[in-house]
């Protein structure tokens, strides 16, 4: 059985809070090309666990995990695609 609608709604939206939150920073990202301040390490780990919570959500089949994730992950992705090419 699943969970209750509010639990699911809560859920919603914290992942939806979670997503937006990198997409100010993917833009500057794109628009300045300033990767400079940005930590490699932790971008590279922080990708890492949105891989590994993408999978979790796909083996318990909770939609807003995985999509939440799918859409961090591509953002975050955008941003350590540019600490890579411009330092």
């Amino acid at each position: 059985m699943g969970q209750p609608l509010y639990v699911e709604l809560l859920g919603s939206c914290a992942a939806l809070f979670t997503t937006l939150c990198w997409l100010p920073q993917t833009i500057r990202s794109i628009r300045t090309r300033d990767t400079a301040s940005l930590s490699l390490a932790t971008f590279s780990v922080f990708v890492g666990g949105l891989i590994l919570w993408l999978i979790y959500g796909i083996l318990i089949g909770s939609w807003p995990i995985i999509v939440a994730n799918v859409l961090t992950l591509m953002l975050n992705l955008v941003i350590l695609a540019q600490k890579l090419r411009h330092g």
